[in-house]
């Protein structure tokens, strides 16, 4: 086959889709290719695909922040329905070949090995096994840097004192839960059909913050508004890695959250995902299947341009300096961040090849910040990677 996609998230399903309406034969492997999502996944509604279908989005809401005091972020968000969102990639694999197995590994390029000992071959191969990584031999020796969280779903009646309707509160990051220590913020939004996530998250820490944690505060958090939940409400819960390397994996390319595309500061990276897929299956339908090695160079350039290896790079410092600030620094900093013009903002959340717009942003933020702050952006910058929080 021309191409094989090993994972059948999100970011495969656009892939493997985008690549077969290119006319390449393609494959898609995961241990359990039909398994439903059970993540929720959203974006800002300026950066959903045109193509998709309004069935896709479960709600839209007007998101707002926050910090030392309240922000307008001024852009809406989109939170999808995700079991719509799977059968619309889904309906575009017609002509992949549906392939069930666990990927141990790439002997040689172009080359899959299976669990049960067997193998499957194709001119270029694409990892968006997500943060498992299945086909990266070099997996980091320091501890994970990991956004966890813990949510439960509400009655939209339940969540009334946190958020009105048609509202999403991206962050809040008052200490209503009562505690000290590594801070954490409260994320709210409408999942449609009246119903409300409310998550305890933490944005990063060297290892993640644990999910007990979590739970504990955000009860905490809720009961001070008032909120009691019933003992048998739905749960939530997150942990990902957001401090990958970039995928090295030999003949390999890395895509999705396996890239990895996961923004260091939000964990976002479907937006990013859906968006560079069609790109990456025309550079891939430019040389296959005469030219496997020109194919996946030419992808990888696609995924990897030296601007967004640079924007990369600089949002990586920022995660760096994040996990090593004092924690009751934090919600000021966020202050700070709200506080930027809004095409910083937008840039520095969305925008990941915009070297100049990033250098701006960062520019702007240094100016306005006070001189503890400076000098804790400028030393982080400075310094080797925190081994451990």
């Amino acid at each position: 086959m021309d191409v094989l996609v090993v994972g059948a998230g999100p970011a495969g399903l656009a892939m493997a889709g985008a690549c077969e309406r290119l006319g390449l034969t393609t494959g898609l492997l995961d241990p359990s290719p039909t398994r439903p999502w059970i993540a929720t996944y959203g974006m800002w509604s300026r950066e959903l695909p045109a193509d998709f279908p309004d069935s896709v989005v479960a709600a839209r809401a007007a998101g707002r922040a926050i910090a030392l005091t309240e922000h307008d972020l001024g852009w809406e968000y989109a939170v999808l329905d995700v079991p719509a969102l799977q059968a619309h990639l889904t309906d575009r694999l017609t002509g992949v070949r549906i392939h069930a197995g666990r990927a141990v590994g790439s002997p040689e390029p172009g080359v899959v090995a299976l669990a049960d000992g067997s193998e499957l071959r194709a001119s270029v191969v694409i990892d968006a096994g997500g943060g498992a990584r299945p086909l990266d031999p070099n997996p980091s020796n320091r501890a994970p840097a990991e956004q966890t969280a813990y949510g439960l779903i509400l009655d939209e009646d339940a969540a009334a004192p946190l958020v009105s309707a048609g509202d999403a509160l991206f962050m809040d990051w008052r200490t209503d839960h009562g505690e000290t220590g590594w801070p954490t913020f409260l994320y709210v939004i409408p999942l449609g059909g009246g119903r409300v996530l409310v998550e305890e998250t933490s944005l990063a820490r060297r290892p993640g913050l644990p999910l007990s944690t979590l739970r504990r505060r955000l009860l905490a958090r809720l009961a001070h508004h008032g909120v009691h939940p019933q003992s048998d409400v739905r749960s939530e819960k997150v942990l990902f890695r957001v401090d990958h390397q970039r995928h090295r994996g030999p003949g390999v390319l890395g895509f999705g959250a396996a890239a990895p595309l996961i923004h260091p500061a939000t964990g976002f990276s479907l937006a990013a995902s859906l968006r560079l897929a069609p790109e990456v299956a025309t550079a891939l339908a430019a040389y296959l299947p005469g030219a496997p090695d020109e194919a996946l160079a030419a992808a990888q350039r696609v995924v990897w341009p030296r601007h967004a290896r640079v924007v990369h790079r600089v949002r990586r410092i920022g995660l760096e300096s994040l996990l090593r600030m004092p924690p009751d620094d934090v919600p000021g900093f966020f202050e700070q961040f709200f506080a930027l013009p809004e095409p910083h903002r937008w840039t520095y959340l969305t925008a990941r090849d915009d070297i100049r717009g990033i250098v701006a942003a960062m520019n702007c933020l240094f100016r306005i910040s006070n001189g503890r702050l400076r000098r804790h952006l400028v030393t982080s910058a400075m310094r080797r990677p925190l081994q451990s929080n």
